[in-house]
C-alpha cells in the first residue's frame, strides 16, 4: 500500500507534540508485529485517540489503518487527509462493508486499529465490547493486541471543552499480549478482551505521573478518586443523548415533509 502523506504527517505530529509540551509513556510495544497482519483493540476516551494509538506501532515501523466513522472521513478537509492515510471508513447504517475491508487490510498484512466499544466511554472505564473485533481476528488468523490510549482525552472529549493549551500532559500508550481468538465462543472471547484491556487501564493509570492525577479531576475515573461519571451515570448520559438525536432526525423529517 503506498502512502504518501502518512510518514510526513508523523514527523510533523511529533514536533507539534513536543511544542504542545506532551509527554510520552510507551509501554509494550514489542508486542505490535514488524511484519504482517494484526488488529490493535483500543480503547476509547475521546476524539484524538486515533492520533496517539498509532503511536503504539510506530517502533516496530508499522502505519496503522484505523477504523475511523463516516462522519469524520467526509468531512471537508480533514476527511481528505485521514482518506489518504488509507484508514477505513465506518458507517453505522451499513457496518458489513466495514468489516470486510478491515478483513481485507489484514489478509493483506496491514495492521488495523478497531474501537471495540464502538462509542467514546464518558466514564474512561472499558464499556461493554462489540463482538467484531473477536469475530474479525477470528476469521483473518491474526493476533488480536489490546491497547490502552490514555490522557489523549484531556485534549478532546465529549462533554468538555478542548484543550491544547501548551501545558505538561502525559499521554500513556500500553499495548497488551496478543490474544488469538478462535471465533468458537465470541462472547467468552469478547469478555477475555475486556478484562484484558481492564487490566491494562488499571496499570497505566497506577503508573500515570502523580502530579497529574489532581484529586477530583474530571478526567480521572470516579473509582481513583476523580470526578468522572460512573460507568452507570454515563450509560444515562449515552441514552440521553441517543434519545436527542433521534427527536432532531424525527423534526427534521418532519420539517422536510412539511416543505414539500
Amino acid at each position: 500500500m503506498r502512502d504518501i502523506t502518512y510518514p510526513p504527517v508523523i514527523v510533523t505530529a511529533k514536533v507539534l507534540f513536543r511544542v504542545l509540551g506532551q509527554r510520552f509513556q510507551l509501554s509494550g510495544t514489542e508486542n505490535v508485529p514488524r511484519k504482517g497482519g494484526a488488529l490493535l483493540a483500543i480503547n476509547h476516551t475521546g476524539y484524538v485517540d486515533f492520533v496517539y494509538g498509532g503511536l503504539g506501532a510506530n517502533p516496530s515501523k508499522r502505519l496503522v489503518r484505523f477504523m475511523i466513522k463516516r462522519e469524520m472521513m467526509d468531512a471537508p478537509g480533514v476527511g481528505h487527509l485521514l482518506r489518504s492515510f488509507h484508514h477505513i471508513t465506518v458507517d453505522r447504517s451499513a457496518g458489513a462493508q466495514s468489516m470486510l475491508d478491515a478483513k481485507a487490510y489484514l489478509e493483506a498484512g496491514e495492521v488495523v486499529g478497531i474501537y471495540p466499544e464502538a462509542t467514546i466511554s464518558r466514564s474512561f472505564e472499558i464499556k461493554e465490547l462489540k463482538v467484531g473485533a473477536v469475530k474479525i481476528a477470528a476469521e483473518t488468523g491474526v493476533p488480536l493486541i489490546p491497547m490502552i490510549v490514555w490522557g489523549a482525552h484531556r485534549l478532546m472529549t465529549k462533554d468538555h471543552p478542548r484543550d491544547f493549551a501548551r501545558k505538561r500532559k502525559t499521554i500513556a500508550v500500553k499495548v497488551g499480549e496478543p490474544m488469538y481468538p478462535t471465533g468458537e465462543d465470541l462472547q467468552a472471547e469478547t469478555a477475555a478482551l475486556r478484562a484484558a484491556l481492564q487490566r491494562l487501564l488499571d496499570e497505566v493509570i497506577a503508573e500515570y505521573p502523580e502530579d497529574e492525577k489532581a484529586p477530583g479531576s474530571w478526567w480521572t475515573p470516579a473509582r481513583f478518586g476523580g470526578s468522572a461519571p460512573t460507568p452507570d451515570q454515563a450509560d444515562e448520559l449515552d441514552k440521553a443523548e441517543l434519545r436527542e438525536r433521534a427527536a432532531k432526525r424525527k423534526a427534521k423529517a418532519a420539517e422536510k415533509k412539511a416543505g414539500k
